[in-house]
């Protein structure tokens, strides 16, 4: 069994990035410039603004952050979407989600000018990835096919079973995986009412878990040799932590990880590429490699 340490593979691209960036700098060109929206004071989401600065400080990007209570209304924010639209200095710019339940998540994505939606959460950068055009790809989806493709594990023709089918993991990875120039696998999505799961998890090769919930993919589940990728990150109560909680992928891990090939842990797996593949879609906005 190998881990697959997703945290030593970031730290490798944020510094593949940095010198790509001080070559532009030494060139005359600007900084990349990525900016973020943080509505409210959502744990979660304060911990994930507060990595994407320090990744773009580890990056030698210029970063901006825009905080508002979580009563503001969604013509404001709305408003604030529209001026980073406009802002020629700004590369890309993300919108922290979840939003308050005033606020349409998908009106403000959808407002969001495509060429700078770093996250790849806008309707157009969705429809090209799904036809393989370039694009933004959402940085979940994109940071495990590094990690495949670093790892140098095989994907073409192998069969691969995605848990979960949300628009920011399940349905993206799995168009990814079917395609040529990525995966090239058998794809099969499962999710919390399909009846032949088990079964399915069974005779995968590759297993890409993005369901939430806790220790769900056990060791009856996955044949000898499989390859894990653990998406998962719930808070489970854990007395023995001085936080009082620990991170649970979606994967009983100690005992799936006897078994595989190649497992991600949690936490130090994906999560670590996510904000690193957020930071290379800023790279290329500033590049402009995707859109003029």
């Amino acid at each position: 069994m190998e881990l697959i340490d997703g945290k030593a593979t970031a730290a490798e691209i944020k510094a593949e990035i940095k010198a790509e960036v001080e070559q532009m700098v030494s060139q005359g060109k600007r900084r990349p410039h990525l900016a973020a929206i943080l509505v409210g004071h959502d744990g979660g989401s304060e911990t994930y603004v507060k990595n994407k600065v320090l990744a773009c400080e580890a990056c030698g990007f210029q970063s901006t952050l825009l905080r508002f209570e979580d009563d503001i209304t969604e013509e404001f924010l709305l408003e604030q979407v529209g001026k980073l639209n406009e802002d020629p200095s700004v590369d890309g710019f993300i919108v922290q989600l979840p939003l308050p339940k005033h606020i349409s998540e998908q009106k403000v994505i959808e407002a969001i000018d495509y060429r700078k939606d770093v996250d790849g959460f806008h309707p157009i950068n969705v429809g090209r990835m799904a036809i393989g055009l370039p694009c933004y790809i959402s940085a979940t989806p994109k940071g495990i096919l590094e990690l495949l493709r670093r790892y140098q594990i095989p994907t073409s023709g192998r069969r691969c079973v995605i848990l979960g089918r949300s628009n920011i993991v399940g349905k993206p990875m799995a168009q990814l995986m079917m395609q040529k120039q990525y995966g090239d696998s058998t794809v099969i999505v499962c999710h919390s009412h399909s009846k032949t799961l088990k079964e399915e998890c069974r005779q995968a090769d590759i297993i890409i878990a993005a369901i939430g919930q806790p220790g769900f993919v056990t060791a009856d589940m996955v044949k000898p040799g499989a390859t894990i990728i653990d998406v998962g990150t719930t808070r489970v109560p854990d007395a023995t932590r001085k936080s009082g909680f620990r991170l649970s992928g979606d994967v009983d891990f100690q005992h799936v990880a006897p078994l595989c090939d190649y497992i991600t842990p949690v936490p130090g797996g994906v999560g670590p590429m996510t904000i690193c593949m957020l930071m290379s879609n800023t790279l290329a906005a500033a590049r402009k490699e995707y859109y003029d």
